[in-house]
């Protein structure tokens, strides 16, 4: 904690080795000059075809609270001089930073930001601004593709339960960016006022029921006491038809949804949607969940399924797979520079992109260029610029999007795709980044 500020530092929230270059360049004189940093991805993932930046509200949070007080002082202190403790203590950022806005869509080699200011002050936000685009950015690519998948049906993220108890609230935000609709996180529903929803969960059934489920009406009977018709009730812990029996002959054709969680999920809605159709509860719901990802929520599109739930695959690197981002030196004092490592290089220069669409929207070209030089011709397709200002001179810009904002540009991006770009199976990114 800094008492200067009276928030929690994200100070620590970084890797040694730049305390490392910072106490180097202190003392060699060169930690002052200028540079231009940025964010780019080398390639997508496999199998992928689109990227989303995610997580760019978070990052300019964190970066606010990345302050060296007394506390993270003493952990830097043992490998770090003099020198750069007293350097450390005074940092705030002061420079530049532009960006693709947090929901753009991005591709291989698209800028998603730029970071300028001395080398010093922007070196030592590397880990934590990939920590944080990398995690969100994956997660919100892996979203929009199960809510693409799910043609307009309700999407529910959850799942805190496997991933890391602080970032489960943030898997839950960047599933929202991505289209979901609600989330089971508390938090979350704190923290950043996303849609909270949620069932029950098996040991409930189990708690008034014994073994046998002889007694399962007491346990939906408890649920729909407590919170009403509207709820959803948990079928499948015994013999799903009994289950779905005794839900409406304890809640009546007005229950609020039933929930599937294993099995054939496409056999068993269908048997589901029948029996609650001859039940007359026609306008009860089914809820499916149960290691749902992308190819599985597709093969259900043809099925009577009313809302799908989503934890595993949305929020661990099996569905999610990182979005590979990196912060690369790409100008000192003006000059352009460039790493030439084999499979690991970068192109020097600050960059700005531009985005080529059709009068109908459909994007079909990205286009990167020197900052320093004019735009390049549109050859009479609509052109947007991508990368907009976030911070200036070190403060943080007006009118920056609303999480609620950002989630409508995933949609708007989504539907500007060519038509192969929504495409489940593996190929090529959806659209050419060219380089001028």
């Amino acid at each position: 904690m800094d008492p200067r500020d009276g928030v929690a530092s994200t100070a620590l929230l970084t890797d040694q080795y730049e305390l490392t270059m910072l106490a180097a360049a202190l003392a060699d004189g060169s930690a002052h000059r200028q540079c231009t940093f940025e964010v780019f991805a080398r390639r997508l993932p496999n199998g992928r075809r689109y990227g989303v930046v995610g997580g760019t509200g978070r990052v300019l949070d964190a970066l606010r609270q990345f302050r060296f007080g007394e506390a993270e002082l003493a952990v830097a202190a043992p490998f770090s001089d003099r020198r750069t403790l007293d350097w450390l203590r005074e940092y705030r950022f002061t420079g530049d930073i532009d960006g693709y806005a947090e929901g753009e869509l991005y591709f291989p080699g698209s800028p998603v930001l730029s970071v300028r200011g001395s080398f010093a002050e922007c070196v030592v936000l590397e880990t934590l601004i990939l920590s944080i685009l990398n995690h969100d950015s994956a997660i919100a690519a892996a979203g929009a593709r199960m809510v693409s998948a799910a043609g307009g049906r309700r999407m529910i993220e959850m799942g805190s339960r496997r991933a890391h108890e602080l970032a489960a609230a943030d898997c839950a935000r960047a599933a929202y960016l991505a289209g979901f609709d609600a989330t089971s996180n508390l938090e979350a529903v704190r923290r950043y006022g996303i849609p909270g929803a949620g069932t029950s969960a098996h040991a409930f059934v189990l708690l008034h029921s014994g073994p046998d489920g002889a007694h399962e009406a007491e346990a939906f009977r408890s649920q729909v006491q407590t919170l009403g018709r509207g709820t959803t009730l948990l079928v499948d812990t015994f013999d799903i038809t009994r289950g779905v029996a005794t839900a409406i002959e304890v809640a009546g054709t007005e229950l609020g949804g039933v929930r599937i969680d294993s099995g054939d999920l496409g056999v068993l809605a269908r048997q589901v949607r029948d029996q609650l159709d001859a039940l007359g509860a026609t306008k009860t719901r089914i809820v499916v969940s149960g290691d749902l990802d992308e190819y599985a929520i597709a093969a259900l599109r043809a099925e009577p399924v009313d809302v799908y739930g989503v934890g595993t695959a949305l929020v661990t690197g099996s569905g999610a797979p990182t979005a590979g981002m990196v912060y690369k030196l790409v100008e000192v004092e003006g000059v352009p520079v460039a790493k030439r490592s084999s499979h690991k290089q970068s192109r020097g220069g600050t960059k700005k992109a531009v985005r080529l669409a059709r009068d109908t929207g459909t994007i079909v070209e990205e286009i990167v260029y020197p900052a320093s030089g004019p735009m390049p011709a549109n050859n009479g397709f609509q052109a947007r610029e991508l990368l907009v200002p976030l911070i200036r001179e070190g403060k943080q810009v007006d009118d920056l999007p609303t999480l609620a904002e950002s989630r409508d540009l995933v949609a708007r991006g989504l539907i500007s795709l060519p038509w192969e770009g929504l495409k489940l199976s593996a190929g090529e990114p959806a659209v050419v980044t060219t380089f001028v």
